[in-house]
């Protein structure tokens, strides 16, 4: 039976293209016969393509009647019957082409993809292992009951809720909760299906079967959304409503006036809806093409119409309005420590392990430059950390016990990575605290200037969903200026508050993970951020981005009003057209073979209009020409490069805070070098190099007056700090009046930088073509 009904929807996709075929090649053939004098040969070409036509018509039309309405569909039955009852076959045949090609494009663009979910359904288990006493099988997943014993390998996804028996699990959860950092669950607390065991092997008590565990509830979330979303009505049909009552009337009215039927037939060869068959689709079809160009991939027209009149967006936060992976933030190294060295030696251990922390450490070690090495005598143990021996030093990363933690310098590090969100890495070398790494998941470069072109596109409510903890979700949120924030959701949750918002409003779902994918089919229209999101929430979704940037959802929402503003544009124009000419042809002064000439005619202007919906809003359009995107790269680069030397300004005033003697001088004379020897210069290029290109892309060179500003600011402060240098050096340390003003320097230096730095990313570096490589966060930036 699936197999019957998926050959019978393989060829019936093929019958909109094969009327086109035949259509065109009868309405030739009647037009070279009829050049060459084979008059009767040409009317039978054209009677057969108007008879091939009218079959599928008035199959649609029943459709349309059946569901309701009564659609365009109507009127091209009519006229097409009409041309055959006065004898204008080539009327007829003209009709009949241009409504196999309108259909066609219709069918183009209204298409959806599969959404059987295969992903969601490949990640499922399908054994278990369970263990009787000493011995451990492999059961089908069906034989699973309540109370069993069940093993879960490294590796392994947990294949039924239970709760854990005999060690503490470390899990990737990811594909529930889309949080990329992993969890620790103790003994007897619940582990749900679908996670995956990061650690070492644990056992678990069955809590319920598979049919009643966490992961089958979000295949079948997902297909049941899926099935309750209701049909796009097309927006030719839309117009239809009153367009066809309209052509009766008039056409009704010309044959009881004068008692002549071939002009009422006239008034339907040019009331023929080509204006409607072809100006939504071909605008939609230009629209979905724009799309594809800017890295969005639109399944159907009725996702595009959808997305052009949305007023809700609910967005989930990991992967989707950050970066979906941890970074490091801040590398802080103890007091007579090298933070430099310490970081090379915890990433050249953790260059061998595979806990998403590690490769985040080590990956800031590899962009500073660090130069590492291979360690030996390597053991990790899950939920703790690694450790391994570096150039003949023992090195620990990860957690370490409470005890190892309790200085005052260790209390405050606690405190800072509390205040920031971030996730602590301790590194201990031969047994002694050496630094403390701070990561955590950072806000996407492109989110707040995206939010604010999607308030701008005519979203008024924006609402974040996230499995993740309450506080770093309202971080978030208050950043982006979000209307509504909803933490620790599960994926039923997701769903709950998807269609509570639908029933309100035509509501956008934007998510990444597997536990979106739910939520993805149950909105109004589903963006899936597909580049590495996973395939089952592209499976659910109307809409993939498959670059991995938010901003092409600001794109996808301009062009989709632009496309559907353009495609009512045409119709309405080509309606208005229609209309006078069924003036004209009711007063007898147009037959019907003209009539359809002149309706050709229209539809050509028709067509002609909607193919601009290719080259999107021209007013939304900022054009950076190639030497300008070039300064914008460069100058990206500098500041992921400047980035970390900015907490020298915060590690000067937090020693100058302590005691202000020669150590505190050092500290304050190498965060001015770094001031005046690296940073003044990058602000002054951009000052003369960057903000003059930027005029003519942003309007104005008023765009970047308040950016100028900051700069004479950070030139201030700057300046500032070097005269308390002058005279700390000349009298061999601060004195107690310079204490406080140089604190205010240096901490608001450091945080007018932190904002900055943000502003200029998120306003300029964004017109740049791509990202080469992701923004590596900044305090505050989450």
């Amino acid at each position: 039976m699936v197999r019957a009904s998926t050959q019978q929807r393989s060829w019936t996709r093929w019958i909109e293209p094969g009327l086109v075929v035949i259509t065109v090649a009868a309405l030739l053939l009647g037009v070279f016969t009829w050049a060459v004098g084979a008059r009767d040969l040409a009317d039978g070409f054209w009677i057969a393509a108007t008879v091939v036509a009218i079959v599928p018509a008035v199959w649609w039309m029943i459709a349309t009647l059946v569901r309701g309405r009564a659609g365009v569909d109507l009127i091209a039955v009519l006229s097409l019957a009409g041309t055959l009852l006065v004898h204008e076959y080539l009327a007829g045949a003209l009709i009949a082409v241009m409504l196999a090609t309108g259909r066609a494009l219709d069918a183009a663009a209204q298409r959806r993809a599969s959404r059987d979910l295969r992903s969601l359904l490949e990640h499922a288990p399908r054994s278990a292992r369970r263990r009787v006493g000493a011995e451990v099988s492999v059961v089908a997943l069906d034989e699973v009951a309540v109370d069993d014993v069940l093993v879960v390998a490294p590796g392994e996804v947990v294949p039924v809720d239970g709760r854990i028996l005999n060690s503490v699990a470390v899990l990737d959860e990811s594909v529930l909760t889309g949080e990329p950092l992993q969890v620790e669950r103790g003994i007897g607390e619940p582990v749900r299906s679908g996670v995956v065991n990061s650690g070492a092997a644990f056992e678990i008590r069955a809590s319920a079967t598979a049919a009643g565990s966490t992961y089958a509830g979000i295949v079948r979330l997902a297909q049941q959304a899926g099935a309750q979303n209701a049909p796009v009505v097309r927006l030719a049909d839309r117009f239809a409503t009153w367009f066809l009552p309209l052509t009766l009337l008039v056409a009704a009215a010309a044959w009881l006036a004068t008692g002549s039927l071939v002009r009422a037939v006239a008034v339907l060869v040019v009331a023929t809806p080509c204006p409607l068959l072809l100006a939504a689709p071909v605008a939609i079809v230009s629209g979905l093409s724009r799309a594809a160009r800017q890295g969005v991939v639109i399944r159907s027209g009725g996702a595009l119409e959808n997305l052009g009149h949305a007023t809700t967006l609910v967005m989930d936060k990991t992967g989707t309005l950050t970066a979906g992976r941890p970074v490091v933030i801040e590398v802080i190294a103890a007091p007579g420590q090298d933070g430099a060295e310490a970081l090379r030696l915890a990433a050249s251990v953790d260059q061998l392990s595979p806990h998403v922390l590690a490769e985040a450490i080590v990956t800031e070690a590899l962009t500073r430059g660090s130069s590492l090495v291979l360690p030996t005598d390597v053991v990790e143990q899950p939920g703790r950390g690694v450790t391994g021996t570096v150039a003949s030093h023992r090195v620990e990363v990860g957690k370490l016990p409470a005890a190892r933690t309790e200085s005052p310098w260790a209390r405050t590090v606690v405190n800072r990575a509390s205040l920031d969100s971030a996730a602590i890495a301790w590194i201990a070398v031969d047994d002694a605290l050496a630094a403390a790494v701070l990561l955590r998941d950072p806000l996407r470069r492109h989110a707040p200037r995206t939010v604010r072109r999607l308030r701008q596109a005519g979203l008024n409510r924006l609402v974040m969903l996230t499995g993740d903890r309450l506080e770093p979700a309202r971080e978030v949120a208050t950043v982006l200026g979000l209307d509504q924030v909803y933490a620790g959701q599960s994926p039923a949750d997701k769903v709950a508050a998807v269609r509570d918002e639908r029933e309100h409003a035509v509501t956008v779902m934007v998510g990444d993970g597997v536990n979106d994918a739910p939520a993805l089919a149950a909105a109004t229209v589903g963006v899936a951020m597909g580049a590495r999101g996973s395939s089952a929430s592209s499976e659910a979704a109307d809409i993939v981005l498959t670059t991995d940037r938010l901003d092409r959802l600001a794109d996808a929402m301009d062009t989709a009003r632009w496309s559907r503003r353009i495609a009512v544009q045409s119709a309405v124009a080509g309606m208005a057209l229609s209309l006078a000419a069924m003036i004209v042809a009711a007063l007898g002064w147009l037959p019907p073979a003209a009539g359809a000439l002149l309706q050709e005619g229209i539809d050509i202007a028709v067509i002609l209009n909607a193919l601009r919906a290719v080259r999107g809003n021209p007013a939304l359009r900022v054009e950076v020409s190639a030497d300008t995107d070039a300064l914008l790269h460069r100058f990206a680069d500098e500041h992921d490069t400047l980035r970390d030397p900015l907490v020298m300004l915060r590690t000067a005033a937090d020693r100058l805070a302590e005691h202000a003697d020669i150590t505190a001088l050092d500290a304050v004379d190498s965060a001015y070098q770094f001031l005046v020897g690296e940073l003044l210069p990058h602000e002054q290029a951009e000052e003369a190099q960057l903000y003059p290109a930027l005029a003519r892309p942003l309007g104005s060179t008023e765009a970047t007056a308040t950016m100028s500003r900051t700069h004479a600011e950070i030139q201030r402060l700057t300046t500032r700090i070097g005269t308390h240098l002058h005279l700390a050096h000349t009298m061999g340390h601060f004195t107690p009046e310079q204490t406080d003003d140089l604190l205010a320097c240096l901490y608001g230096l450091h945080a007018l930088l932190q904002l900055h730095f943000l502003q200029e990313e998120e306003n300029y570096f964004t017109l740049a073509d791509d990202d080469r490589r992701p923004a590596r966060a900044a305090p505050g930036a989450q």
